[in-house]
Order: C-alpha cells, then structure tokens, then sequence
C-alpha cells in the first residue's frame, strides 16, 4: 500500500524536474502566456533599409516586424524607386512585391547545393545566397541595371565597385576571422 501512496509524490517530483533545464534565459511571458521578445533591429535584406528608405525610417523599420511592412514602408520604397531610381511600374511593383516583407525565408525543401540571391520571384523558387555572393550588387543590378527591364539602365550604379576580399572555410562556420 505504500508504494502505491508514493507514487503520485514521485510523479510529481519527476514532472517538476522535466521541466527545469540548464538554460537560464528569462523570458517574460504575456497575459495570454505567449512569450514576449523585444525586437532590437531587423534586416532580412539590408538593401531595403539601407537602399530604398530614408534614414528617418530606419528605426521604425528596425521595430516593427515584417507583417507591418505594407502599412509602414511600403509607400517610401516604392517612392524611391519611382522617383531616385526613375523605374517603370512594373519595376517598382516587381522589386516590392519581391522584397517586402522584408524578412529572409529558410526553404529546406530545396537542394542545399543552390542558392538564389533575392527571393523566390527571382531565384527560381530558392531565398538565399552563397557566402561568395555580391548581395550589394546584386541588388543594385535589380534596382538600376536590366535585371528587371532591359530599358531601365542606369550606367554606373549597378556595382558598388567593392570586391569579395574574403577567403571562407569548407567547414562550418564557413567565415574566417575577420581581416
């Protein structure tokens, strides 16, 4: 009989300690228990803050998450490539629909061996980038070379002169020390 009182005390005791770890991160946790996260900076694609919105906007673009992109910057990006760029609409509409929201996108059904540079609508159905991939002309190229429209070219601002001096590892973490 008493083995059998003792059980719920162990079963207890063994619930209690699978559900503390190691790990001694505090997170808060909200009203309706989800966890809460303070969002310190965010830049899926650094071009779409850095290229396309004012200096102004790039704390608010920091702060708010993707799902806010068409209320909060979606006006000013495509602004930029309508009048600093003088693209077409198909252009504005193409790099917008393409870019924003602007968060990057793991597809792990894709063979890993591939890389495209600015997401699905231009690399073939694969977001991402190899390590050796200009992302900075690439996406110069995008807003004021051919890629797009052969007629929207703008001599000179498809590359921003700036070579790969970088020597990466075959083994993961891929990047060497810095030079």
């Amino acid at each position: 009989m008493t083995r059998f009182r003792s059980t719920p005390l162990m079963l207890a005791a063994a619930l209690f300690g699978a559900g503390c770890s190691g790990d001694n991160t505090t997170m808060p946790i909200g009203d309706d228990g989800a966890r809460m996260y303070n969002q310190v900076q965010r830049l899926g694609n650094p071009l779409v803050s850095e290229v396309f919105l004012a200096k102004r906007s790039h704390a608010l673009h920091g702060s708010t998450g993707p799902a806010a992109d068409q209320a909060t910057i979606q006006a000013e990006f495509i602004n930029f490539i309508a009048t600093v760029a003088g693209r077409n609409a198909t252009v504005q509409n193409t790099l917008a629909a393409v870019l924003l929201p602007d968060m990057l996108i793991v597809q792990t059904d894709k063979e890993p061996t591939t890389a495209g540079w600015l997401s699905w609508a231009l690399a073939d159905g694969y977001g991402g980038r190899k390590l050796a991939d200009d992302v900075v002309d690439a996406g110069l190229v995008a807003i004021f070379g051919p890629l797009l429209d052969a007629n929207n070219v703008s001599p000179g601002l498809s590359t921003d002169n700036v070579g790969n001096d970088s020597n990466f590892l075959t083994v993961f973490p891929y990047v060497a020390a810095a030079n």
